[in-house]
């Protein structure tokens, strides 16, 4: 696969870096993950697109990228259970995906997240700036 790893037995995780929850999401994993697990890159930033020129911005855009150590590249809930694995407290929660109908649940639920991060963002994360404005 093209693409580099910077460091080798790491997982690199690309995903929307203008996205609230996207944000917050990989700032809970970097603080939940086991030591060096993960590099986290921006999907919009010029390192992703040098290192990993083959994930279109496109598909960047729609869906959380993982790029596992051996060079497979994981898409939107496909990567979960490869991130909840390599997390210090929830590792053993990776194997409810093994359930039946684990993944038709987590598409299902990944796709609905995904196409409203930024509604769920404004309800979550309200603007601060526009709050104090209406305020005075």
């Amino acid at each position: 696969m093209i693409g580099t790893q910077r460091k080798s037995g790491h997982a690199v995780l690309i995903y929307d870096g203008e996205c609230p929850v996207c944000r917050k999401t990989a700032a809970w994993i970097r603080e939940n993950m086991r030591k060096d697990a993960f590099e986290m890159i921006p999907c919009q930033s010029g390192e992703a697109r040098k290192r990993f020129p083959f994930i279109e911005q496109a598909v960047c855009m729609q869906a959380m990228q993982l790029i596992l150590p051996d060079g497979e590249v994981l898409s939107a809930e496909k990567a979960l259970p490869e991130i909840v694995k390599r997390l210090k407290r929830y590792s053993p929660a990776a194997a409810l995906f093994e359930f039946p109908g684990a993944g038709l649940l987590a598409r299902s639920f990944y796709r609905w997240l995904a196409d409203n991060r930024y509604h769920i963002a404004h309800v979550l994360f309200p603007d601060k700036k526009k709050h104090d404005r209406d305020n005075t």
